[in-house]
């Protein structure tokens, strides 16, 4: 059986998305860990919930991104990760991680990447106006949100409730993680 650890730092709905179609056998591994970097994120509570194991790392308790990744390698290194799946998870992944996991660790993003990268692309995409948004599932690299586009998935939308609009994109976003997820797990 195969492991992914999922890092998050907000509400947790993905890594949640993730563990369910873990248990149902739509993706065939298991969720061994969540990592989480803001002592406050609801995603904790969902650990809890799903039994799974959660590792919290501020990086406020470091001098140095170096110092705050090696931890988190030397506590992964307890485990044999195949997959490192980052869902709504809100820093720039720095050379430690890359280095020792590399092609291994995806991302999600409410874009139809390239554009609108960083924070906020929602809200990004709406300010410009487009017509269809969407969801890209890409491999982490070095720069923001410019790894390898592994899916995407549109949306057309002409509102202007971004709440509504960021509703309908959670949903494509989890199936469309999940497919992927078991795609890669299964090496298709």
């Amino acid at each position: 059986m195969k492991n992914i650890v999922v890092f998050a730092s907000g509400s947790g709905s993905n890594f949640e998305a993730i563990v369910k179609a873990c248990n149902k056998k739509i993706i065939d591994a298991n969720v061994v860990l969540l990592v989480c970097d803001k002592k406050d994120a609801y995603a904790i509570k969902r650990a809890k919930r799903l039994g799974i194991e959660c590792f919290v790392i501020s990086p406020k308790d470091f001098t140095s991104k170096y110092d705050y990744e090696k931890t988190i390698t030397l506590k992964l290194a307890s485990y044999r990760v195949d997959l490192i799946c980052l869902a709504g998870y809100m820093r720039i992944v720095g050379e430690e991680l890359l280095n020792k996991y590399e092609g291994k660790i995806i991302n999600t993003h409410p874009s139809i990447l390239p554009a609108f990268k960083g924070k906020d692309a929602v809200e990004q995409a709406m300010a410009y106006g487009v017509k269809v948004y969407g969801i890209t599932i890409h491999y982490v690299n070095s720069d923001l949100d410019s790894g390898n586009i592994i899916a995407q998935k549109t949306l057309p939308y002409e509102g202007d409730d971004i709440e509504l609009l960021k509703k309908k994109l959670l949903k494509i976003e989890h199936k469309l993680f999940i497919s992927t997820i078991a795609k890669l797990i299964n090496n298709e």
